[in-house]
């Protein structure tokens, strides 16, 4: 099994930084991708930004610029600095990584989610 440990949400004000992490323990064998989600009120759930196993990154149009995701495999963690907060940024945010275990199989993984409220 694998288990993750988010964290770094909170209130901030407009023009504010956050810095989530999430950092995965068990039985990993290795991490392709990682990535975070977000959900906010009344929508569905958008992807934000991900990283690959060769470091090369992507991010969703409202986000560049302003928010970087980075990963750690040592530490088996992901993060993302988010900078110029904005109260649309308001969601709960969620880690993703693609797992393969020690049955060699990949697998999808979420975290539990932190929110995140930008408001003055």
């Amino acid at each position: 099994q694998v288990q993750f440990v988010e964290s770094g949400g909170g209130l901030v004000q407009p023009g504010g930084s956050l810095r989530l992490s999430c950092a995965a323990s068990g039985n990993i064998n290795s991490i392709d991708t990682m990535a975070w989600y977000r959900q906010g009120p009344g929508k569905q759930r958008e992807l934000v930004a991900v990283i690959v196993s060769s470091g090369a990154t992507n991010y969703a149009g409202p986000v560049k610029g302003r928010f970087t995701i980075s990963r750690d495999d040592a530490k088996k963690t992901v993060y993302l600095q988010m900078n110029s907060l904005r109260p649309e940024d308001t969601a709960v945010y969620y880690c993703h990584m693609r797992i393969r275990g020690t049955l060699l199989r990949w697998d999808d993984y979420w975290g539990q989610g932190t929110q995140v409220t930008v408001s003055s």
